[in-house]
């Protein structure tokens, strides 16, 4: 039986290693964070204003070592404990992957454990069900179905209609740019400093939501597919035709008019799809504009709420963990062991 899972992260530009222990059941499994070790590399990649795959590399190999060392604590048993390995495989930046599956490769030969491929979205998706505390109470067990999860990241914005924790479709994701991405490009053209996401909350904080009526794309169309691409440009247009604009009105103006998006849509497909419960995962469920609207909003409906705990909604390698316990108790097999840019859930 394999109960406690040594996963690793690498997909972009944070780099993790994390100890996570599964119990409970199938249909309720509890996830215990032992150990969580995690490095962002934010300051390498600020002065380009994004993420460089090759300087992703460099640092991953620098990081790991030092992060497992952390986990670990030198401790001679501490390999005792460890049924299996689990790496990100798909999808992220390949340079970036093949530096943590090379390296979840040569632990689990030199310790004899076997090696599990993982998905990152099913992390970011899982890492609704990860607990802070020993003890606490397993999430799993307030969640009912159906349930509409929505996963909002630098790369991807997508939503999935779940019949269980072991079973979803895509309802629809962005033809275009992400979620994440469009704070990013918005976040540069206000001249503000990368990741873009956590500027735009700040400097929005003291602007005016109604100030400038930006587009809500796609939002009433009849499906669940999204568009950021226009939201940026609309953005663009303005600040070249009001050299003047106040910044903070801009920021929370976009702001506004992503949110809305995505709640219109989330909503929407709660309600056609008959759901009990809303989920929200990935790096910008971090934004507390976010998660407080989507929280106020399923209170509303009557519906259960479910997002990560604030540590866990940026990469990290605790989410890669709960994924690969999630694909053992599915009976799902393991991913190959090979580094590829867009798969996908």
């Amino acid at each position: 039986m394999i109960r406690n899972v040594l996963a690793v992260e690498t997909s972009c530009d944070e780099t993790g290693i994390a100890l996570v222990e599964q119990t409970g059941t199938a249909e309720a499994p509890r996830f215990v964070v032992h150990r969580n070790a995690l490095v962002s590399q934010i300051a390498a990649h600020r002065e380009f204003g994004g993420v460089v795959p090759s300087i992703a590399k460099r640092e991953h190999i620098r990081a790991l070592p030092l992060l497992l060392d952390e986990v670990t604590g030198g401790e001679p048993a501490f390999w005792e404990r460890v049924d299996a390995i689990a790496v990100t495989v798909c999808p992220g930046l390949e340079p970036a992957l093949w530096t943590g599956i090379t390296f979840a490769q040569e632990l689990a030969e030199r310790h004899g454990k076997p090696l599990l491929g993982t998905h990152h979205m099913q992390g970011h998706l899982y890492s609704t069900l990860l607990e802070l505390e020993p003890g606490a109470k397993a999430p799993s067990e307030t969640l009912t179905f159906p349930a509409i999860a929505l996963i909002v990241s630098g790369g991807h914005t997508m939503l999935l209609e779940m019949e269980s924790l072991h079973s979803w479709k895509k309802l629809g994701e962005t033809r275009d740019d992400a979620v994440g991405e469009a704070y990013d490009k918005v976040a540069r053209l206000l001249d503000l400093p990368y990741p873009g996401g956590p500027e735009i909350q700040k400097l929005a904080e003291s602007g005016d939501p109604r100030a400038i009526a930006l587009p809500r794309p796609m939002a009433h169309e009849k499906n669940y597919d999204f568009s950021f691409s226009g939201l940026k440009t609309a953005v663009l247009y303005h600040l070249r035709d009001n050299p003047g604009a106040n910044r903070a009105d801009v920021a929370a103006s976009f702001q506004e008019a992503a949110i809305s998006v995505l709640e219109t849509k989330l909503f929407r497909a709660a309600d056609e799809c008959g759901a009990a419960s809303v989920l929200l995962a990935g790096g910008v469920a971090a934004n507390s504009a976010l998660r407080s609207r989507l929280a106020r909003g399923s209170a509303e409906r009557s519906l259960a709420f479910a997002m990560p705990p604030m540590p866990y909604n940026t990469d990290n390698a605790a989410m890669i963990g709960a994924a690969a316990h999630m694909a053992l108790l599915r009976g799902a097999d393991p991913l190959p062991l090979e580094a590829r840019g867009r798969v996908p859930m």
